[in-house]
């Protein structure tokens, strides 16, 4: 029997999202498609959350060894788009090494608008293929703050960097003609992290090896005026903190005068924060790599980096000033 209805012109794993301004000066959804494996979801927003709230899923809650996800995103001028995930993306093994599980994400944000893109982890099972590349463009006005992150997989199980390749590249790019002549634009930032298991050198150590006790290890890119604030606290506590081999030369009678002087809340909160990242084993970076601030983070377990990042950005408060409290569900 023949269908009534139009052939879909969608292919599987095929995604999109086109994010505006309404008239009433509120973000709003134009425009959300999607077909398997790939899952969107959009709870009805209100006024007061400050962006568009978007759930990327897939049915299962992983992706199977040869899936293929192509998403598209549109931010348009002035609206804002916030993209969480209702737990770790789970990444099924493959069954052979030429199946490769993908996903792809092209996202276009323009003028005064900006994406919160805050998932939780990726979780590679033992002997999975996963290849993503994540391409974001934006106009001299346009704001991104990106975390992308991936843990050893299924402790349960037994899994300790079990995988046998996960390859995350990141691209930040000017949007064509808008700080660059050329129709390309131009490109500010690729960070690459390749975690290959299987094909190791010879004689090199293993993966579980080469990661030196971290269950985890991510990376926090912002860019944009709506980010500036943030990126400048990151480069600020980044500079505070202790130096390998720094001495402290203060006498122990100046040191105990010193402890014993009234702190700041904000003093207190770095103290406490700086005490549990040396008692759970968190460790990080900050950089400007051109008007791209770059953190790079590890630790010993998937908790320990959840609550150092989710701490970092609730202390610092734009997030959840300009995208509403809901943005941060996957890093609380």
């Amino acid at each position: 029997m023949l269908s009534p209805f139009p052939k879909s012109s969608s292919l599987a794993g095929e995604g999109r999202i086109v994010v505006k301004l309404s008239p009433n000066n509120v973000s709003a959804l134009e425009s959300i498609t999607y077909q398997y494996p790939l899952k969107l979801i959009s709870p009805a927003s209100a006024a007061e959350q400050g962006s568009v709230l978007i759930f990327l899923l897939s049915y299962g809650g992983g992706l199977v060894g040869g899936d293929q996800i192509n998403l598209s995103i549109d931010v348009q001028p002035s609206a804002r788009l916030s993209i969480v995930t209702q737990g770790h993306t789970k990444i099924f093994r493959s069954i052979t090494p030429d199946i490769v599980t993908r996903q792809n994400l092209k996202v276009d944000i323009k003028d005064g608008a900006a994406l919160c893109l805050l998932p939780d982890p990726v979780q590679p099972f033992e002997s999975s293929i996963y290849e993503q590349v994540q391409i974001f463009r934006l106009t001299a006005g346009a704001s991104l703050c990106l975390l992308d992150w991936v843990t050893q997989g299924r402790t349960a199980r037994g899994e300790n960097w079990s995988l046998d390749r996960w390859i995350g590249r990141n691209e930040v790019w000017t949007a064509p003609g808008s700080e660059s002549s050329s129709p390309k634009g131009r490109l500010l930032l690729r960070d690459t992290v390749i975690l290959d298991g299987s094909n190791r050198p010879t004689g090199s150590p293993s993966l579980r090896e080469s990661m030196h006790g971290n269950a985890v290890v991510g990376t926090l890119i912002l860019r944009g005026p709506m980010t500036k604030s943030m990126g400048k606290f990151f480069l600020a506590e980044f500079a505070a903190l202790p130096r390998l081999g720094a001495r402290d030369f203060r006498s122990a009678e100046l040191r105990e005068k010193e402890e014993a002087m009234p702190q700041s809340p904000f003093e207190l909160w770095r103290a406490r924060r700086l005490r549990e990242e040396r008692d759970k084993q968190v460790l990080w970076s900050a950089a400007n790599v051109r008007g791209c601030i770059v953190v790079k983070f590890g630790a010993a377990t998937v908790e320990a980096a959840r609550n150092w990042i989710g701490t970092m950005l609730i202390q610092e408060g734009s997030i959840e000033r300009d995208f509403g409290a809901q943005a941060l569900m996957c890093v609380r």
